[in-house]
């Protein structure tokens, strides 16, 4: 029988032996109260449930059991289980906790060799200050020293010749990376390529021979099934701790890496991940890596039994692309985000229910323009699978290698229409978004200023006809829009909404996102700490001064 075919049944095993132990301890309660409440009537009770005549426990004996509360014979609701019965029932719960508890433990024994710890070290000069140069010499002159700081995660052998999936921010800027085996040996290892949109970094170690994990369908995984998570929490000393759990949710976005249009899709679990444990394994009841452990939502820094996995499915597509071509190549839409549909816009648009996206545009000659699609078109599945809002699908689009096809199931003048798409490849490496939020900034240029207006969390369209009615701006005022504001952005803290329209970035006109870019990249690289904005909103002259 294989490993899997065990653990399987061993599963099964457990979920009877937990609902025969339910039963059993809802009669044992029944029993005790009862018979404390109704001792006097205990035998016919038990007559009569049992649909059994009985030939203790009647007449003189069971006057006796009422009036003394002892149970001669057969008398009250344990008359129908001998003490052999009991014993054989407790051996049966025993050998099947026993089967299960094996079962675990092979696959902990399995995975844990497979995952290793990934030491880190960074130097970083800082200056020494001179508490004498206030009064004597030049003030923050004083000795440049160099300080090395050292940080501690996980990671995960995928390939028995040395690739190792861990997180980006375990290794992030690190100058030394140092990966501790399960056997005690350890090895300098290599950057290959990293994914900061995903927080997925890819390793190299030089040996060939380690034992690698199977990797699993992320897409399969359910609510409620058993998992276990491997790592290093806290400290070297600790490495290669084992914690069990449940998936207790699926497709959590918290706002982490969407801050800087990065992408979002974990797996939310109770098992114990603490500090440490990042790029660590989580692993199925196959013993299949089912996602890489990455984020913790916590009061105390500590672990509090919601932990976040990256799906192995999103992992495994930017590692691939990572090893294939050298760098993260996405998927490519061509739209912008013209709202999620809430409750008021689905009955205004006469929706079952509210869920799905509205485009605000769609990018001329892009994949989704080839396809057909429209401005206003309300996207509401992407492969059958529902849309909730804009970070779900810019993340499945993110997720999907360029030049598959992908089938929209899109509402327009209230009829429904399945759409086939295309995918496209972006040209930036970093860039992954399906918004093209710089229309019209190009090169290097455009790279530099979509990852400024990344950082910022802010995104810009172009002024039409219908956006200027609807904003209350007239013919005569040049500007752009802001189509998007990051609620978790300072933009937002500061005052600036989507619908504002932008007139003068720090006292130059703008008239397009592409002039927008450039003004702000330009601020940034001069090394301004702040920019002031002047705006209109609904007819309002306003000023909003933003922090970079």
């Amino acid at each position: 029988m294989s490993k899997k075919t065990t653990i399987s049944a061993a599963f099964i095993l457990f979920i009877a032996f937990t609902a025969y132990i339910g039963l059993d301890a809802y009669q044992t309660n029944v029993h005790d109260s009862k018979s404390s409440m109704f001792e006097s009537i205990s035998t016919t009770v038990d007559a009569s449930e049992s649909g059994q005549a009985t030939d203790q426990g009647t007449g003189e004996a069971g006057k006796v059991a009422s009036e003394t509360g002892k149970a001669t014979g057969q008398s009250g609701y344990s008359s129908n289980t001998s003490d052999s019965d009991r014993s054989g029932d407790a051996s049966l719960r025993n050998a099947s906790l026993a089967t299960f508890n094996d079962a675990i433990v092979d696959i902990a024994d399995q995975t844990t060799p497979t995952v290793v710890t990934v030491r880190t070290a960074q130097t970083v000069r800082v200056r020494q200050m001179d508490p004498f140069s206030m009064f004597f010499g030049e003030p923050g002159s004083g000795q440049v020293r160099e300080r090395v700081r050292r940080g501690l995660g996980s990671g995960v052998i995928v390939s028995d010749d040395g690739i190792i999936l861990t997180n980006h921010h375990v290794i992030e800027d690190a100058t030394e990376i140092i990966v501790d085996t399960y056997d005690g040996n350890e090895y300098t290892a290599e950057v290959v390529g990293t994914d900061p949109m995903m927080d997925i970094a890819v390793l190299r170690v030089d040996v060939e021979g380690l034992p690698s994990i199977s990797l699993g369908n992320s897409d399969d995984v359910r609510v409620g099934e058993l998992v276990l998570a491997v790592g290093s929490p806290l400290d070297e000393s600790l490495a290669h701790s084992v914690s069990m759990g449940i998936i207790s949710a699926k497709g959590r976005s918290i706002g982490i890496y969407e801050n800087v249009a990065g992408y979002e899709n974990f797996l939310q679990t109770d098992a114990a991940i603490n500090p440490g444990n990042s790029g660590g394994a989580l692993v199925n009841m196959d013993g299949e890596l089912i996602g890489i452990n990455s984020a913790i939502a916590s009061r105390s820094g500590g672990n509090q039994g919601i932990g976040f996995a990256i799906p192995m499915n999103m992992a495994r597509q930017a590692m691939e692309s990572i090893l294939k071509e050298g760098r993260v190549v996405r998927g490519y839409l061509g739209i912008t985000w013209g709202g999620d549909v809430d409750q008021t816009m689905a009955r205004a648009l006469r929706l079952d229910r509210p869920n799905g996206i509205i485009i605000g545009s769609v990018q001329e000659g892009g994949p989704a323009d080839k396809a057909g699609l429209q401005s206003e078109d309300v996207i509401i599945s992407i492969d059958g699978e529902s849309i909730r809002g804009w970070a779900q699908l810019r993340t499945k689009i993110a997720s999907t290698p360029p030049g598959e096809n992908i089938e929209l199931e899109v509402i327009r003048n209230g009829r429904k229409r399945v759409v086939t798409v295309v995918l496209e490849a972006l040209d930036s490496e970093q860039l992954a978004s399906s918004t093209p939020t710089t229309d019209g900034i190009e090169d290097e240029v455009a790279t530099q200023a979509t990852e400024l207006l990344e950082e910022l969390g802010i995104s810009f369209t172009a002024l039409t006809d219908e956006l200027r009615e609807r904003a209350r701006v007239s013919d005569e005022v040049e500007g752009v829009l802001v189509s998007s504001v990051s609620e978790s952005s300072k933009a937002f803290r500061q005052g600036l909404r989507p619908g504002d329209v932008i007139t003068q970035i720090q006292g130059e006109a703008v008239d397009s996102p592409a002039s927008a870019g450039r003004v702000l990249l330009s601020l940034k690289q001069e090394g301004d700490e702040a920019f002031l904005l002047r705006i209109q909103r609904q007819g309002q002259r306003l000023f909003v001064a933003i922090d970079f």
